[in-house]
């Protein structure tokens, strides 16, 4: 069984994010960059299926500028058993069919049995590039899945739906599957697993070298929201009150 999980580096939760002068994106100088926490469930069930079937190998893998290649380090302590960084130079890329397709490139020669990805990224939540990526390479696609069966040469899911509804479904491997999460625990690196990493492979391919087709969408500009508050006091009779709230609710707020 050969697995490749997808996993990105986000900024951290707890990190300030001040935008950049351009308004472009975020300045990145000051910002604690992790891996994406969806994706940390997707890379746990990936080790959890090679442990079950007692052989196969787990391959991470990440698209960014060379700092990425922390995460990509942090999955093979993990146990993950080598990587693949798609290099890419900065600004961050965030259209996800770009990206799907250079994953793809890299992808398709490998001849993966499973491709994971975690449910969404949380800088820009997008959750598309799971789904991208299964019909690029021309594999049946499910999402949301939060219960895994490899039997044999297909797989059988349970996806969990809404208001409390599951579905399971079942398919022929190759397979691209988004994890849910919460789906598993991910285990920490050991001191063992962090000093082994070290000495696996990484493979770097360039960006540049993949898909160079045109953005389908992209990100024109990023900033705070700004709100404020505004009290009236409506000094009226019954008729004339309700008269003046069903106008602000249709002119002001225009929630009517």
């Amino acid at each position: 069984m050969k697995i490749a999980v997808l996993v990105k580096q986000v900024p951290s939760s707890e990190s300030v994010l001040p935008i950049n002068e351009g308004q472009s994106w975020i300045n990145e100088d000051p910002v604690t960059f992790v891996m994406n926490p969806p994706d940390n469930f997707a890379l746990e069930e990936a080790l959890l299926i090679k442990e079950r079937m007692g052989e196969g190998e787990v391959v991470v893998v990440s698209m960014g500028p060379n700092r990425v290649q922390k995460v990509i380090r942090e999955g093979l302590a993990k146990g993950g058993d080598r990587g693949i960084h798609i290099e890419e130079d900065e600004p961050i890329e965030t259209d996800p069919l770009l990206i799907a397709k250079r994953f793809a490139a890299v992808l398709k020669d490998e001849n993966f049995d499973l491709v994971l990805t975690g449910l969404q990224s949380d800088d820009t939540g997008m959750g598309q590039t799971g789904v991208l990526l299964g019909e690029i390479l021309g594999m049946p696609t499910a999402t949301l899945a939060i219960e895994t069966d490899i039997q044999g040469e297909t797989i059988r899911l349970k996806r969990e739906l809404e208001s409390g509804w599951f579905q399971w479904v079942q398919f022929p491997l190759p397979a691209s599957v988004s994890i849910q999460s919460g789906l598993n625990t991910p285990r920490y690196p050991s001191l063992k697993g962090i000093m082994g990493a070290k000495k696996k492979e990484i493979k770097t391919v360039l960006g540049s070298e993949l898909d160079a087709s045109s953005r389908s969408q992209s990100i024109d500009k990023v900033f705070v929201s700004q709100t404020s508050k505004q009290t009236e006091v409506i000094d009226a009779d019954v008729d004339a009150a309700v008269q003046r709230i069903a106008e602000i609710l249709r002119s002001e707020i225009k929630v009517v």
